[in-house]
Order: C-alpha cells, then structure tokens, then sequence
C-alpha cells in the first residue's frame, strides 16, 4: 500500500462512512490548509486540553480518558516542536493532523476529545489564542521601539534642525520634537493593539458547529483556562467572526504607515544630500559596482513592508465582505494573510528599534540646515504683530518682502541691516534679531506640545514615567 492509500484512508477514515472514495489531487491540494495552519499546533493542542478538562469536569467524559488525551497531546506537543511530527495534507489541517497522531497515540479515548466540538469553533479558537498572542507581541515591539524613540528626543532635545511642509524649509524645531512626534504616533499604534486585544479576548469555544451544543458543558471554564475573559455570548457570532483578523490587520496597516514614513525619513536624511544622520553598517549595506555607497536598505525594506500589510488587509476584507453566517470553507482564506502581515510587521517593529537606538545624529549638519532657507521668516512676522502692532496679513506681506529682498541679496534673514529692513517697513527695531536665530525661535516655542526644549524635555519625563 502506497503513502498516499494510506492517507486517503485515514483522510475517510476521519470522515467517516459519508465520503467512499478519496479526493483527486487537485480537490486535495485545494482543500488543504496544514501547509500554513501547522503554525497553530500549539493553540490547538491548548484549546484541547483546556475542552478535555472541562469535558471530564462535567461528567461528560471519564477521568481516565482526559488523562490518556492530555498525556497524549503533550507527546504530540513535543514531536512537533522536535520535528519529528509527519504533517499530512490528505488530513487537511492541524486539528485533522493532531486527532489522527493522538489516536495512535492513545487509541479510543481521542475520539472522545470532539465531543460537544467542532472544528468551526476550535479554528476560530485557536486563530483568536494566536492573533491575541502577536497583539501582545506588537504591544511589546512597540513599547521597545518607544523607549528608543524617547532616548534620542531626550539626547536631541535643544539640537535645531529645519522642520519641513511639502519637503521645503518651514520653520525651526529640534531633533527631539522631531523624534516625539513618532513617539505620539507609535503610542497610539500601541493603543490600537490594546483595545484590539481586549475586543478578541472573549472564547469561541462550546460554540460547536453554529448552533451550541447539547452537552452540559461550561463554557466559562474554558474560557478561563485559555485566559479569555467570557465566553462569546452568541454562538452565530463565535464561528463566523474574524473581526478580531480584520482589526489586528487594520491596527498594523496604520502601524506600517507609520514606520514606513519614518524609515522615508531616515531614507533622505541619510543621503549625500541631507547628511542629517549616518546608519551603522549593521544597518545598510554596500553597492556590488559603486564602492562609496552606504545603502539604507533595512530603511528601505521597512518603508516596503506596508504593501505587504496592507495588502493582506485588503485580502482579508475582500474574503469575508459577502460571507453569509456562519462558517463557509472561504474563511480558510483568513490565516496566511495574518501570518504574512504579523511576521513582516514584527520584524519591521524590531528593526526601526534598533536602527534608531543605533543611529549617528551630525548635530552640526542639523543647525546649519536649519538656519537656511529663511526657516525664521514666521518668527519676523510673528514679532511684527506682536512689537510693530501690525496686523498678521500686513506681516505676512512685509516679511515676504523682507524674504525677497535677502534672496536677491543671496543672504539669510538674519544677514539684512536694520537699515535694509527700516527700507520695508519703518517699525522694525534692532530688537528684531532677537527672534531672527533658529535657537531663539524654537526656544520661543513655549506653547503646550511645542519644539522649545523645555517642552520636548517635559514630554519626554512624561513618557519616561507612562513607560515606567
């Protein structure tokens, strides 16, 4: 008897009676989803033996046959992670691959582990168990790349660099307000995750096919088991729900956003061009012709990662938009994006850390950008409402003159005479230098949430103390 005879016959003998003949090779490779799934193995045997327990608890299997089934899934648990576990895709998924071993592990009593089950709730269990577990992982990559963030705003925190609108010179800020700004960003990516994780944690479990079951189980019971918080009130709802996929999903696309704009960043800064900052070696690479490059390419695959993210949102969404309740076999669509989506957000999350925890700030290149462009033309404006009692309008249109009169001259605002100025507009005072350097304008942003670095330095102690 061949390999595939014999996985046929164990795919009907799963199956039981209904199905005489196996399925041809393209209905099986169809059908098939333990080429991905398998990444469940450790849900599922959790969910099991949380539902063997909760079965012999309530009288509905024997002690002695949890047992044998616990002591069984353990040894299957370990063949697994040893590798010495064979996957078959005749048994199309984890839950079919882990029932078939544990009956040759312990014979009758695994086909006393399905009662009151089915595998429509035991996938969305054991999907919800992984998806919790990356929140989790997310919450923490995030919080890691946090206190990366906040050390360098801490370290940057009077370093005057340009700050930009549409890419061109805007107005004077600092380093630290720069890397704050993404620190605001992450925490609400981070928040995201939190209140995702706190929507999944409700259990699927008990809710059988679709409709509950009629065994005396407690479903509260397994839900503690597996650290849920309750189990889910309607039993439609538990089998066919994947919102907690679609939310993590939506909660990393926002997240992958928000890397992949610092990483353009990096990107630019890192560039002959800016020099604002240099990547360690650990962190670009080299050219195979041009022997001066340093390419920012983790930057650059970081700012790539969103496609991916995004896209298997989109996937996502587009599988489950016109599924009737409860489950439909389109839902075995849910997983491989999730995987997908989860493995490159994760690893993104730990790059941008250690880039930016590794990162060459040149304070010296960051303050001389920052003093061209006539990044100080707000401030005069400013001081012309504020000391000349001109209205705003009337300011704007004088500093603009004031800007054109230093272009042609091929100087910064702060290089004009008062004479040239007087020459614009007959109130401008000798005080007006005052505001005209790029330190006096960012250390005159004093506003709540503004780039003085009193203020970056007052968020930062507030982060050091939210993160603890």
């Amino acid at each position: 008897m061949t390999d595939s005879t014999k996985d046929s016959q164990a795919s009907n003998a799963m199956w039981g009676g209904r199905f005489a003949a196996g399925p041809d090779a393209i209905m099986e490779a169809i059908n098939a989803s333990i080429g991905f799934d398998q990444r469940l193995y450790t849900q599922d045997i959790r969910g099991s033996r949380a539902h063997a327990a909760m079965l012999a608890a309530q009288g509905i299997i024997s002690d002695k046959d949890a047992e044998a089934i616990g002591e069984g899934l353990v040894t299957v648990l370990s063949e697994i992670e040893t590798g010495k576990f064979e996957f078959s895709a005749a048994l199309e998924d984890i839950h079919m691959n882990i029932e078939a071993r544990l009956k040759v592990l312990v014979g009758e009593p695994a086909g006393r582990l399905h009662t009151a089950r089915s595998r429509n709730d035991q996938v969305a269990t054991d999907f919800r168990l992984w998806v919790r577990e990356q929140c989790d992982a997310a919450i923490s990559g995030l919080d890691a790349l946090i206190r990366a963030a906040v050390a360098r705003a801490e370290e940057g925190a009077d370093w005057v660099m340009p700050g930009f609108t549409h890419l061109q010179t805007a107005q004077p800020v600092t380093f630290g307000h720069h890397m704050m700004a993404y620190v605001e960003m992450f925490a609400r990516d981070k928040s995201r995750f939190e209140d995702a994780r706190k929507r999944m944690n409700e259990s699927p479990l008990g809710a059988a096919a679709l409709a509950g079951t009629g065994f005396n189980i407690d479903r509260f019971a397994t839900a503690q088991a597996l650290g849920f918080d309750r189990p889910m009130a309607n039993s439609l709802d538990a089998v066919s729900d994947r919102d907690f996929a679609l939310e993590f999903l939506s909660a990393s696309a926002i997240c992958a956003v928000h890397l992949s704009r610092l990483a353009e960043e990096l990107v630019i800064w890192s560039s002959a061009q800016f020099r604002f900052v240099s990547m360690s070696d650990k962190w670009s690479t080299g050219s195979s012709i041009m022997p001066q490059k340093r390419n920012p390419d983790a930057a650059e695959l970081i700012r790539a990662k969103i496609g991916r993210i995004l896209g298997a949102s989109v996937a996502l969404f587009t599988v489950m938009k016109g599924l009737p309740l409860a489950y439909s076999k389109d839902m075995q669509e849910d997983k491989e994006q999730v995987f997908d989506a989860a493995d490159n957000l994760m690893l993104a999350l730990a790059a941008m850390a250690g880039m930016i925890g590794d990162l060459s700030v040149h304070q010296a290149n960051l303050e001389a950008a920052a003093s061209s462009g006539f990044s100080t033309a707000t401030d005069l404006a400013d001081w012309l409402v504020r000391e000349a009692g001109l209205p705003f309008r009337e300011a704007h249109h004088v500093t603009g003159s004031l800007v054109a009169m230093a272009e042609a001259a091929g100087c910064d605002l702060p290089d004009l005479s008062l004479e040239q100025m007087h020459a614009v507009h007959p109130g401008i005072t000798e005080a007006v230098f005052d505001v005209l350097g790029v330190h006096n304008s960012v250390a005159s942003r004093q506003s709540y949430g503004g780039t003085a670095p009193d203020q970056v330095r007052a968020q930062v102690a507030r982060w050091r103390e939210i993160l603890g």
